[in-house]
């Protein structure tokens, strides 16, 4: 899986309240009304500005907090291609990659806003285009390759039976 697109920045210690602000949810049966408010409290001008492919890209402990699901449903359905950060919280992570939302731990020092990158998940390796650097990581594991691939958990179960995993 390859990936291009513009990068948009954000610290540490970004919850799941920042991702999914708790006041909208009463929207979760309208995920196309929510994914207006995605990062709102983090960045106003996310949601609106956010074009396909782009990549969120953080500091540390990145999803952290809450266990709520749509956090990463959101990011998904904001047009992001993926998130990239020094670390998540455990719980994000897993989720991330349950709904199909390719997520990668890899250090984003040096990534400015709005940078061009280019992801190469099996490869591992992260090129900044605009700055002319790469960073190595290590690739995911084939089984969460293939999960994403067939685009979340559920998708992947109806294709393979549960067996598969």
């Amino acid at each position: 899986m390859k990936f291009k697109g513009k990068s948009w920045l954000f610290g540490d210690d970004i919850s799941t309240d920042l991702i999914f602000p708790g006041r909208y949810v009463h929207l979760l049966s309208n995920i196309p009304e929510l994914v207006k408010h995605t990062l709102e409290d983090a960045r106003g001008d996310y949601a609106a500005g956010v074009k396909p492919g782009d990549f969120v890209v953080a500091g540390k402990n990145f999803g952290m907090g809450s266990s709520r699901e749509q956090a990463a449903t959101i990011i998904k359905q904001s047009g992001a291609c993926a998130v990239l950060a020094k670390s998540f919280a455990r719980i994000f992570f897993r989720n991330s990659i349950n709904n199909g939302l390719p997520v990668v731990e890899v250090d984003t020092s040096g990534i400015e806003e709005q940078d061009e990158l280019e992801l190469d998940l099996k490869a591992g390796i992260l090129k900044n285009l605009t700055r002319s650097f790469e960073r190595r990581f290590a690739p995911l594991p084939p089984i969460m390759t293939e999960i994403l691939n067939d685009g979340g958990l559920v998708s992947h179960i109806k294709k393979h039976g549960d067996f598969h995993l």
